[in-house]
């Protein structure tokens, strides 16, 4: 497991520790963990179990990849540099996809699975928020998800209306998951070390989800939360009146006010007409 972003402290050129020689791309911004405190908190976290279909993005030089593996037999991997693709192919008990994960159909690995997926590791920082998005549609095939993050970025997910951290990132992904932080890691855990604070969290879908256009609640959002220090008035009031969605809502508040559930129920307005 290891976060890609922000790019590693200039002129690191050397070996890896423990990583056989490799050395970590600059254009894939490559920081490997290496804590074992920290990665046998991490897999006591997400507690792998042999028969589970389990998908780890990211296994890099395997340092989480390894322990899970001990424990769920079996593991399948999605890895973009060929070189460590390559290295993860010569073991058996691992399925390698090389592949960019933007462009994986975690549906199908259900549907070969023949059950719901359980998703861990690591989420490029550069693109986490697309990837996040690239997981929501699919989450009727996931039994949960332990991604490592920017520290900054798991804050926002969890956040609670009122906090500075509450966001359009906040509501879309609660509205389709519970999730919670649940290991810290600091930067003197990789090698080399990232400029800024990590964690992992823990993603686990609803079993019923408030059911909601998606598209319309993104954009509803997106409007919401487009100046987030005016009241909502001067911004999704707009919005609302173009679809002459008149009261029930109030305006008077800032987007990082209005709860999930709001948001949701607006949105159902808007779909229904």
């Amino acid at each position: 497991m290891r976060p890609d972003r922000p790019q590693p402290r200039s002129g690191t050129r050397r070996p890896v520790a423990g990583g056989g020689g490799h050395i970590a791309r600059k254009r894939f911004g490559q920081n490997f963990l290496v804590d074992h405190g920290v990665i046998d908190e991490i897999v006591r976290a997400i507690a792998p179990k042999p028969g589970e279909a389990l998908v780890e993005i990211g296994p890099g030089l395997g340092a989480l990849t390894n322990p899970v593996v001990e424990r769920s037999e079996k593991l399948t991997v999605i890895e973009l540099d060929r070189d460590l693709a390559a290295r993860l192919r010569k073991r058996p008990e691992l399925q390698v996809v090389e592949s960019d994960v933007l462009k994986v159909d975690f549906a199908t690995l259900a549907a070969e699975a023949g059950q719901k997926l359980r998703v861990i590791g690591n989420l490029p920082y550069n693109i986490s928020s697309p990837i996040l998005f690239h997981l929501l549609p699919v989450a009727e095939h996931v039994v949960d998800q332990h991604f490592m993050l920017q520290k900054e970025v798991v804050d926002r997910m969890v956040a609670q209306p009122g906090c500075k951290d509450y966001s359009r990132l906040s509501v879309m992904l609660q509205w389709r998951y519970d999730m919670a932080c649940v290991v810290d890691v600091p930067p003197e855990s990789f090698d080399p070390p990232p400029k800024v604070d990590s964690a992992v969290v823990r993603m686990t879908p609803w079993a019923q989800p408030e059911e909601v256009d998606v598209q319309v609640l993104e954009k509803m959002v997106a409007v919401a939360f487009s100046q987030r220090r005016k009241i909502l008035r001067h911004t999704l009031g707009a919005w609302m009146a173009e679809r002459g969605l008149e009261g029930g809502f109030d305006l008077q508040r800032r987007a990082e006010e209005v709860p999930v559930a709001d948001y949701i129920a607006l949105a159902r307005r808007a779909a229904a007409g």
